[in-house]
């Protein structure tokens, strides 16, 4: 609750400003210097919050601009000298090179997860699959198949399981009843990449997802303009997938 328009992700905005924030939520690289933005024309800046003058005259020490298409998600490696992005690219966070570039999906990905370990992220993409990678390597490790574009994946902190959601585009749900457009959260087993159940509920394309970090729960965002708690049942934790 507390939003009265599409819930896309807890900390970006639509109003052109990157806020600092005094929590450990931000989209920090892990030893807290250097903070990563996206923005409108397509580039990625990074500031280093240890010159201060970078914030305060809104010039980073590294920009870099992305003319073949735009960035819509972006996460750091774990070892923090690069980011992987769109494409995806991994860019070098000190020179802004392009290290390494993959080209897996067949459209525009919408979202990027680390996984808890930080050896995997999942991507989710509007060509109606999401992915897993390895992040360090990039290398495609598995695909889990939908029969919509898929805004949003996470992947469980204490299971081989994958949330993922999205739903028909927002400029046709008027049209559409929740049933037709695909609006469910769908759970996948990792290894072998298979569906094993839907929770419904929403009543437009889901945006986000997160798991609780004690894995009992995950969120959902929705166009609808809500953020969704689910609590797992005990039946959850005592499944057991059959392949």
């Amino acid at each position: 609750m507390g939003h009265t328009g599409a819930v896309w992700c807890v900390d970006a905005h639509w109003n052109t400003n990157c806020r600092l924030w005094d929590c450990e939520t931000g989209n920090f690289d892990f030893g807290g210097n250097i903070i990563m933005q996206m923005g409108y024309q397509c580039f990625v800046s990074f500031f280093d919050l240890r010159d201060p003058s970078q914030i305060d005259n809104n010039k980073p020490y590294v920009k870099i601009p992305c003319s073949d298409s735009k960035i819509t998600s972006a996460i750091w490696r774990p070892r923090r000298e690069c980011i992987i992005s769109g494409e995806l690219n991994q860019y070098s966070a000190k020179s802004g090179e392009v290290l390494v570039n993959v080209k897996e999906h067949l459209r525009q990905i919408n979202n990027i997860q680390l996984s808890r370990d930080m050896t995997v992220f999942v991507t989710a993409s509007k060509d109606d699959t999401a992915k897993i990678f390895d992040s360090t390597t990039l290398e495609h490790q598995k695909t889990f198949w939908t029969e919509c574009p898929v805004n949003s994946a996470a992947l469980s902190l204490n299971y081989d399981h994958v949330v993922l959601g999205g739903g028909q585009e927002a400029m046709d749900v008027t049209t559409t009843s929740t049933r037709i457009g695909k609006f469910e959260a769908s759970f996948f087993h990792l290894a072998f990449e298979e569906e094993f159940g839907r929770v419904k509920g929403n009543f437009g394309p889901i945006n986000s997802f997160a798991f609780h970090p004690d894995g009992k729960s995950y969120s959902s965002g929705g166009e609808d303009g809500y953020v969704r708690i689910h609590y797992f049942n005990p039946q959850y934790f005592e499944f057991e997938f059959e392949a």
